[in-house]
């Protein structure tokens, strides 16, 4: 016998009360912190291939050495391998700067609208969106994962 479809996870029910303003609103704010995610994504590619850069061209350097080239291997060395990105930063504070004056706090505010506005609750647009457009009792289109259901059904004692 099949198991009853899964209801959507009650981490993404709209609170009792909310009205869909509300939800609409904090789905656009939360979206907002999507893109502060990608930023910050960005910003660590942006580290790890600058600092990438920096060994190669230290090892470009050794090569140049090793192929006779030395005066230029030494300016190398001298004025690229270790040099700052940012006048007294590396990528490293950079990040930390962008954590501590930008990144943090917004996620702090993001947190807590969705504290006060929908219990804490993520994704609750997406989840309602989800409920909209999935086709109810079709293959691929359950509301949460079987394991989800079953958990919530030994929980419940159903």
């Amino acid at each position: 016998m099949a198991a009853p479809p899964a209801a959507p996870e009650p981490a993404h029910e709209r609170p009792p009360g909310v009205d869909d303003a509300t939800v609409a609103a904090v789905g656009k704010v939360s979206e907002a912190l999507e893109w502060l995610e990608r930023a910050r994504g960005r910003l660590y590619d942006f580290h790890q291939m600058l600092g990438h850069l920096d060994f190669l061209m230290e090892d470009g350097a050794g090569m140049l050495r090793e192929a006779g080239h030395g005066a230029l291997a030494d300016r190398l060395e001298q004025e690229v391998v270790g040099r700052n990105v940012l006048d007294g930063r590396w990528t490293f504070q950079i990040l930390e700067e962008f954590e501590a004056t930008y990144y943090d706090p917004i996620r702090a505010v993001e947190q807590a609208i969705r504290d006060e506005l929908l219990a804490g609750r993520r994704h609750v647009y997406e989840s309602e969106l989800k409920e909209r457009r999935r086709t109810h009792g079709a293959e691929a289109h359950e509301a949460r994962p079987p394991a989800a259901h079953d958990e919530a059904v030994a929980v419940e004692g159903g």
